[in-house]
């Protein structure tokens, strides 16, 4: 399903070149970007793929976007000056942003997961006080401690993992896969983040299936190698002045690893005995 069909960057110039976000598009030829089930957006470091997911979550209303305690009024001045279109369904008529769509970025992911690690930690020294002060067990402390924080211990159990069994990567799989549901849009700014490249994979092999068969539309900043080769999408290229389409096999950093392999053949060549 394709909620949202096409965003076009403002083309307005400043007289300051370094005014966020206009300096960060100021040298491309802006065309508008149409978008697949799955569209990722690719650049290397400073290409501005994370800036442009968080002013297209702005202009659509997704839940999740930033908000920043200087230049607000230029940012907000920039998203007001960019457009969006919106799909049709079946019988062509126009379709909303639904309104659980979300915009999930990295940070969130790992601020979640301190959050987790902050809660397991209170959970442990609220058990030890109770016991130390009033002599009692661990099981009757950790009882207690269920009535005192219920929505807290409930929380826990809902995700059903905890930092001391899994590594952060699983968590952040398990955090994301918690978050989607059918029919939705999603906004991810480099999901890869703490993720091990096979899990990478995975990911990659549920947001296909999730885009198939599900409803979901899924729009992705990303440069890792393992989601870019995975995913069924459609790529836009940051680090070109059009921002064109491109194979995912075509860009410089896929290139690079590809390049640094190669130039190491001969050790995963050798004969093994």
């Amino acid at each position: 399903m394709i909620y949202l069909s096409v965003f076009t960057i403002s083309k307005k110039k400043m007289k300051n070149p370094h005014i966020y976000p206009y300096n960060v598009f100021r040298r491309k030829e802006i065309y508008p970007i149409i978008f697949a089930p799955i569209t990722i957006i690719y650049g290397n470091n400073g290409s501005g793929k994370s800036t442009l997911l968080n002013i297209i979550a702005q202009k659509a209303g997704v839940r999740g976007c930033e908000t920043y305690a200087y230049g607000q009024n230029y940012i907000d001045k920039f998203v007001r000056e960019c457009s969006f279109g919106v799909g049709e369904d079946d019988s062509g008529k126009r379709v909303s942003i639904p309104k659980d769509s979300l915009y999930i970025k990295s940070e969130d992911i790992l601020f979640e997961i301190k959050k987790i690690q902050q809660e397991d930690a209170l959970e442990r020294g609220y058990v030890f006080e109770l016991m130390k002060q009033k002599g009692i067990g661990k099981e009757a402390a950790e009882k207690s401690f269920v009535s005192y924080e219920n929505s807290f211990y409930s929380r826990k159990e809902i995700m059903q993992f905890a930092q001391e069994k899994y590594s952060n990567g699983e968590t952040t799989m398990q955090l994301l896969l918690d978050a989607f549901i059918p029919d939705q849009l999603y906004l991810l700014d480099e999901p890869e983040v703490s993720l091990s490249p096979e899990n990478q994979v995975k990911l990659a092999e549920e947001i296909n299936k999730m885009a198939r068969f599900l409803g979901c539309q899924f729009i992705i900043a990303t440069h890792s190698p393992f989601m870019l080769g995975t995913l069924q999408a459609k790529i836009y290229n940051l680090d070109s002045e059009c921002m064109d389409e491109a194979q995912w096999y075509e860009l410089e950093y896929i290139r690079y690893f590809y390049e640094f392999f190669e130039k190491h053949r001969h050790l995963f060549c050798k004969d093994t005995i």
